[in-house]
């Protein structure tokens, strides 16, 4: 194999421009050259246009997609001025993410021909070429470089040469047709029998730096540490034939080693065996890319993870030992354990990985690393892990939606890269997701370690309300308005003075700032809302620290932002917060003892405020302050017109909300000073906001 065939994703640095120049160049030729060698395993037009899934695009899609992203990114970073072809450009954009196996995408779309979009590819890359040799480049290339762009670019075909290979595999076998660029693994024997090997404790850092020195995606920035206890992992990938004990053992047909969502793929799968498993009269065959051999016992099991995840809840009641997938920080564990190293441009790599061998798995002990087996390579390696993103993370403004739309519990991350796994997939900080049905080249190693804590789902909330209040209580601050709630916050506590500050109560609190704040001060706050999603987002922040949110820019397009209690100077002060549930109006009896009380634009909103108001005595301390903050926008949507307070004709005179304070509260409550306005605004989007002041009144117990 010539040494053009070891290309790897190039160093972004370097001394010499010209020489990177030609280094990337000849990256994304090899990479380009790939993916059309690719296409040309589809012996007939009608491959293209059949789907090999019924979930997914035909693959006419996927020859355009990957031109079409790089001139979308292209016109977006600047490197060019116009399209190709605005209708390719529209049609090839986005594809059909497997969201669910039950849901069927049956739309029609008039697809070019073969030869239209081989023609769109190779006026791509012309243009590609061009801007390589001539655009300006400053070494290093940064995140916020316009080559950046093009290394995106590059890298994104990369995934698609191993997700389009995928599907080719799912063809009807008639429609593909061998070829030489993508033959085959040969050698097969009996497979080994699988051991436990002892895996000891250690420190596993994950992460890439800003500065890091090669192209990496969104979700490998950031800092995460975790110390993993010793534990004993699988010495081999599982292979064919241990697999094989599962099937014969009526594993598909017993339930209770299936969880819920796996039980129920599995229902409307109709499954019995591996996906790509066919049986015959004469025994069971394996189909690969382009063809079906005799069962190659000794390569590994390909599934999803609802099928490993099964075969370890069987192992597990086969041997009493606690059997299950490993997570992501334990794969890192095995891979510092076992020595591994990132490949490098100069030498064929040590396990199958990179097309650097074959188009297929090989045996499962082929390629030793250390005292394990395919620590990388062969296939990739279902873990335990949700995805989730490390501290620090940021989307990458010109690619917004790579990564967060899977941060919702239900995209599982796979390890360790398969025989086709090119540029960054191969490496060590790669960080790749799917659904927990989806099929790729991948496969599993069980490990016998610790019970699993339950984890965290960190994904961005999206709901409009709530992602405003996330952003109007811990986002930026506009036109020079400080933050509401932690004005509110300090009002009260300077109104208190050098009074006792035990407990304090947040009435309304929506989704917490002001709580967290009073807790700087007070030795226990509760925060009660009507509204469980508002105060959900409270209980994030106290648990974990941070919220992950998106809000609007313009149209249908995002932002997306993080906010860490850390930052805001209150993770200290988390433990003093409580939320809760509750109704303002019909308060619990044991909700009392309290020397401050907020109620921030809260009254205004109350079925019947007057309750509120005639009761809030009960819960403060004598010499207590109670804050109450309103713009006094009284809605009949909120409240009936005859339960206001306040901003009404009566007995043809006016009748102030201050006024129906001061009636409703003088009996218990003196007023501390003249009311004062203290200004908030609501982001709704990139240029629409809502000025509001209101009005804060301070009232301290008799």
């Amino acid at each position: 194999m010539s040494a053009e065939q070891y290309l790897r994703t190039p160093l972004l640095t370097g001394d010499d421009i010209d020489s990177k120049r030609l280094e990337i160049a000849a990256y994304f030729n090899a990479t380009f050259e790939r993916y059309e060698s690719l296409f040309n395993t589809l012996a007939e037009d009608q491959a293209y246009y059949q789907q090999s899934i019924s979930l997914r695009h035909p693959l006419i899609f996927y020859y355009g997609h990957t031109a079409t992203f790089f001139v979308n990114k292209l016109l977006l970073a600047g490197l060019i001025e116009q399209r190709i072809d605005p209708r390719f450009e529209s049609m090839f954009a986005i594809g059909v993410d497997e969201m669910s196996w039950d849901d069927l995408d049956d739309a029609h779309y008039d697809w070019p021909t073969v030869a239209e979009v081989h023609d769109y590819r190779q006026q791509l890359k012309t243009i590609v070429h061009h801007i390589i040799a001539t655009a300006p480049l400053e070494l290093p290339i940064s995140w916020n470089s316009p080559w950046w762009i093009i290394m995106m670019g590059i890298e994104h075909e990369q995934i698609h040469i191993e997700t389009s290979s995928v599907l080719i595999r799912q063809q009807d076998l008639e429609l593909v047709q061998i070829s030489d660029a993508w033959r085959p693994w040969t050698k097969t024997a009996e497979a080994p029998t699988n051991e436990l090997v002892d895996i000891s404790s250690g420190t596993v850092d994950l992460g890439k730096a800003n500065d890091d020195l090669t192209y990496g995606w969104d979700n490998e920035y950031g800092v995460h540490q975790a110390e993993i206890n010793a534990f004993q992992a699988s010495k081999f990938l599982v292979s064919n034939q241990e697999f094989l004990t599962f099937v014969e053992a009526g594993g598909y047909d017993d339930d209770k080693h299936w969880l819920k969502e796996g039980l129920q793929w599995r229902t409307f799968a109709k499954v019995s065996h591996p996906t790509f498993w066919h049986q015959f009269a004469e025994g069971w065959q394996l189909r690969l890319m382009t063809e079906i051999i005799d069962m190659p016992w000794d390569w590994p099991a390909e599934v999803n993870y609802h099928e490993a995840k099964a075969f370890c809840n069987w192992k597990a009641s086969q041997t009493g030992l606690s059997v299950r997938l490993p997570t992501e920080d334990e794969w890192l564990r095995m891979y510092d354990f076992a020595g591994v190293e990132e490949l490098t441009a100069a030498q064929q790599a040590p396990a199958n990985i990179h097309c650097d061998y074959a188009a297929s798995p090989c045996p499962v002990n082929q390629f030793a690393h250390g005292d394990l087996y395919d620590v990388i390579g062969n296939v990739w390696q279902w873990t335990e892990t949700p995805i989730y993103p490390l501290n620090g993370f940021e989307v990458h403004p010109l690619y917004d939606d790579f990564t967060m739309p899977t941060f919702d519990g239900r995209h599982n991350l796979f390890k360790g890269g398969s025989w086709i796994s090119s540029g960054n997939e191969s490496r060590k900080a790669a960080r790749y997701a799917f659904r927990k049905h989806f099929f790729q080249h991948a496969g599993f190693r069980y490990v016998v370690a610790d019970k699993l804590e339950e984890q965290a789902v960190s994904n961005y909330e999206n709901d409009k309300m709530l992602s405003e209040y996330a952003e109007f209580h811990y986002g930026d601050s506009y036109y020079d308005v400080a933050n509401f709630p932690e004005t509110l916050a300090n009002i009260a506590i300077k109104a208190l003075g050098d009074k006792p500050a035990h407990k304090a109560l947040d009435i309304g609190c929506a989704v917490g700032r002001a709580s967290f704040e009073l807790a700087k001060h007070f030795d226990h706050v509760t925060g009660i809302d009507f509204s469980a999603r508002l105060i959900n987002l409270g209980v994030q922040l106290a648990s974990q620290g941070v919220i992950r949110y998106s809000i609007a820019d313009e149209g249908e397009l995002m932002l997306h932002r993080e906010r860490h209690l850390e930052e805001l100077g209150l993770a200290d002060v988390a433990s003093k917060v409580e939320f809760l549930q509750g109704d303002a109006c019909n308060l619990m009896p044991h909700f009392t003892g309290y020397d401050v009380v907020i109620a921030a634009n809260l009254i205004d909103r109350l079925y019947e405020p007057s309750l509120f108001l005639s009761s809030i005595h009960q819960r403060i301390n004598a010499g207590g302050v109670l804050l109450i903050a309103s713009p006094y926008t009284w809605l009949e949507e909120h409240t009936k017109k005859e339960n206001w307070v306040g901003g009404i004709k009566k007995d043809g005179e006016n009748v102030t909300t201050l006024d129906g304070l001061k009636m409703l509260l003088e009996e218990h409550f003196e007023l501390m000073e003249a009311p004062q306005q203290v200004p908030f605004v609501i982001r709704e989007t990139s240029r629409k906001f809502q000025h509001t002041l209101s009005d804060v009144t301070l009232w301290v117990k008799k």
